[in-house]
């Protein structure tokens, strides 16, 4: 943020609904539960929420094959209203994480990109959860065909080790006066090391591929517990981030009080203790809906 407002000379901030993007005060007031920033106010009074392309309960209302250019229409009006001219940044998970393991409906985040594109407003992917072969490319916003002009990434980068970082072309991260931007452990020598070390294995060990096994085995079985449990009303995900979307009545897709499990198997996770985790999940479900306990 502080990047992209020294940048441009803006103050907005534009994020999603179902957005989570971090703890501190900046982040809390972009992300979308009130739990996390619930009696630490006043919160960036500059943030902007508009709709997510969020299929399963389209904020347009719109059929499924529609979701992606109705919300894309209904984020524009939006971001118009607040006006481009005070926007610096549209930030986005390109599968929200938190809000659910929600896969942007087609077509959502391309037009959403070009109207940033049009308007000035630099495009962040918040990589932190989706990075680093989760969905089974290198990034998230790799299935959407779009490069953003600046890139998170966290967690999975330091495999297991505290390190974040910020990625973008020299004229953006250079944009801060010398001093502008920093912290106590920037630049952690054996942090960077270890992310030196999650690449090389990523490489090594083909776990891109793994992780899109992993999400077509998980997906087929979930998608087989939906056809036996009226519990279960959406399958979603992508690569190794498979979620399934819990709800009392698939008619009016009225939520269950736990309503979205999600899977994160690691990437090394071989296929019987995948299955493992996937007949005990499926056992759980199944009882539920027979009315035992959840």
């Amino acid at each position: 943020m502080k990047i992209a407002r020294y940048a441009t000379g803006r103050p907005g901030v534009v994020v999603v609904e179902h957005a989570f993007h971090g703890r501190t005060f900046m982040t809390m007031a972009m992300t979308a539960k009130d739990v996390y920033s619930k009696g630490y106010g006043p919160l960036d009074q500059n943030v902007h929420r508009v709709p997510f392309a969020y299929p399963y309960r389209c904020a347009a209302d719109a059929p499924y094959d529609d979701c992606g250019s109705a919300c894309a229409d209904l984020a524009i009006a939006h971001m118009r209203e607040t006006g481009p001219e005070t926007i610096a940044c549209f930030v986005v998970e390109p599968v929200l994480g938190e809000g659910g393991f929600v896969v942007p409906a087609a077509g959502y985040l391309p037009r959403v990109r070009e109207f940033c594109s049009e308007n000035g407003i630099l495009f962040v992917a918040d990589e932190v959860q989706t990075g680093f072969g989760r969905t089974g490319t290198w990034f998230g916003i790799e299935h959407e065909g779009i490069t953003p002009d600046l890139v998170a990434t966290a967690k999975s980068l330091g495999g297991g080790l505290p390190l974040g970082a910020v990625t973008g072309p020299a004229a953006l991260l250079d944009a801060p006066h010398i001093g502008g931007l920093g912290g106590t452990f920037g630049g952690n020598p054996v942090a960077c090391a270890a992310a030196l070390a999650v690449i090389d294995v990523i490489e090594r060990d083909g776990l891109l591929a793994r992780a899109r096994r992993i999400g077509a085995r998980a997906l087929e079985r979930l998608q087989a517990l939906a056809e036996r449990s009226a519990l279960v009303g959406d399958v979603r995900g992508r690569g190794a981030m498979v979620a399934i979307e819990l709800v009392t009545d698939r008619a009016t897709k009225e939520p269950a009080p736990k309503d979205v499990i999600r899977l994160l198997p690691p990437l090394s996770i071989d296929d019987g203790l995948l299955d493992e985790g996937l007949d005990v999940l499926e056992k759980a479900v199944l009882a539920a809906a027979d009315g035992g306990n959840e």
